[in-house]
């Protein structure tokens, strides 16, 4: 008895359908590693403060429903912020990276698009490899700038 328990257990476990991915790390070498996992508690993505100067994505921050992460990055450059709207989510990530990310375009499930950033480098295009997921945390390396990024995917959160 105890083993056909065991054995439909371990069947309905392997028939779950899977749905977290991660795509990246899109940069380059250096940097302390930074991970925004514990973020996704507080909630969905619903805003980004991102920093850039001329040459290179500086900093950047999340907003997890109502709690802003902790800043990485650098100081110089200019700020720029994106507030989602109610239920929307960010569905795709492209950009720009060579040492430092250089670009960030994201797109959302509202079909809105922002681009932050040069026009320089490798060119990386992140999105979830399972359908009806959408960008749930980041994680990269970052000292004076971002030096690499990477995106982690599930479905959208219930907070």
């Amino acid at each position: 008895m105890l083993l056909w328990i065991l054995l439909s257990v371990c069947c309905i476990a392997a028939a779950q359908q899977r749905s977290s991915s991660y795509s990246g790390e899109y940069g380059g070498i250096g940097g302390i590693h930074f991970s925004h996992s514990g973020n996704q508690l507080d909630g969905p993505i619903t805003a980004l403060r991102i920093r850039s100067n001329r040459n290179y994505i500086v900093g950047l921050q999340v907003r997890y429903g109502t709690t802003w992460s902790e800043y990485k990055g650098g100081s110089s450059g200019d700020m720029e912020e994106i507030f989602l709207q109610p239920g929307e989510h960010i569905i795709q990530v492209s950009g720009k990276h060579i040492i430092n990310l250089m670009k960030l375009i994201f797109v959302t499930n509202n079909g809105r698009i922002f681009t932050i950033g040069n026009n320089y480098g490798t060119s990386f295009n992140s999105a979830p490899l399972f359908p009806n997921t959408v960008l749930r945390f980041i994680s990269g390396r970052s000292n004076f700038a971002i030096n690499a990024i990477g995106f982690h995917w599930d479905y959208a959160s219930s907070n």
